[in-house]
Order: C-alpha cells, then sequence, then structure tokens
C-alpha cells in the first residue's frame, strides 16, 4: 500500500526488515545500543558484529547512552541497506511515552536527510519487549512521517516494513486515514 505526499512515497509492506534495500533501515533500539534480540538482534545477526561495534563507539560519544527519542546511526555491515539508523523509543510506563516514539521517528527522518539518503525503512518501534501498543504506535509514527514530508524532505521513499499480518492489518487501517 502506497501514498504520494509532495515527492515522496510512503510505502507500507509486511516482511523482514533485514531484508530492505533501501539506504537506510531503523533498528528499534535501547538507549545502551545493545543489540541482543528482537529487532535489533535481527540485524547484527545478518548485517554482522561491526554493527554492534559500531555502535558501542556512538555509546561512548553520547557519554555512556543515547537519549530516549534520539538516533545514532551505523554502517549496515553485510545487510543490503547501506546504514542502519538507532532510534531508541520508549518503554511503556517510562511517562510520555508518544512524545518520546514520535521524536525517535522525526530524529531517524532528520538523520536520513543530514546525510541525504534518499530511502528508508521503518520497523513497528518499541512494540517489542518495550511494550508500546501496537495501534497507538501507528497513528503516532505514521502521523509524524506524514506531517515530515509534507514539511519538504530530499526522501523519496518511506517505507514501514512490518512484522507478521497483524502488526500489518493495524498500520494499514491508520494508513488509510492518512
Amino acid at each position: 500500500m502506497k501514498k504520494k505526499f509532495g515527492k515522496t512515497v510512503l510505502e507500507l509492506l509486511e516482511g523482514d526488515i533485514t531484508e530492505m534495500k533501501t539506504d537506510a533501515i531503523v533498528n528499534a533500539a535501547n538507549s545502551h545500543l545493545k543489540h541482543g534480540g528482537g529487532v535489533a538482534g535481527a540485524i547484527v545477526k545478518k548485517g554482522g558484529q561491526t554493527i554492534q561495534e559500531e555502535s558501542d563507539v556512538w555509546v561512548k560519544v553520547w557519554g555512556g547512552e543515547v537519549a530516549v527519542g534520539s538516533c545514532a546511526i551505523t554502517s549496515g555491515g553485510a545487510l543490503p541497506a547501506r546504514y542502519v539508523i538507532h532510534a531508541v523509543g520508549p518503554r511503556m510506563g517510562e511517562g510520555d511515552e508518544d512524545e518520546k516514539l514520535r521524536k525517535a521517528t522525526l530524529s531517524s527522518l532528520k538523520m536520513a536527510d543530514q546525510r541525504q539518503l534518499r530511502s528508508i525503512a521503518f520497523p513497528a518501534v518499541s512494540t517489542g519487549i518495550f511494550g508500546y501498543p501496537m495501534d497507538r504506535c501507528a497513528v503516532i509514527m505514521l502521523e509524524t512521517a506524514r506531517d515530515y514530508i509534507r514539511e519538504g524532505t530530499r526522501i523519496e521513499h518511506v517505507i514501514f516494513c512490518l512484522w507478521g499480518k497483524e502488526a500489518y492489518t493495524v498500520f494499514e487501517k491508520t494508513f488509510k486515514t492518512l
């Protein structure tokens, strides 16, 4: 499913984000950028240990952790994507989760623009072990991406690559309202 806003295509796909041939994929990261499980674990497993090593450098630069709502960028290692943008999303119960997820989405889009990337693929950030509700995630992330695109961007293609039919269906419902 696709929609065009200006010169940018916003698209929903069901699939494996580690297989995306975009300039960047987004990793749903923790603040220490330790990529052990979930999307992060799959990215390092397929992309190689260099992604973790580069992440460790970012953590040192940021003084021990990357703030929730912020992001860091590494190479894509052996992945088809050239880069991985590590977006630190909120954990449910920590407070102000919706705004933190909005900021994580926005900071990833801005990072892609700063690096002059043309395509980026997002997962459903924070919906795994961080416990963020899928329906709220769809609204926050899709509306943030749409609004960013409308303001003007060099990014030509923003994809939400969702793992499983259930996640895709939830995002599809919100996507139709954009």
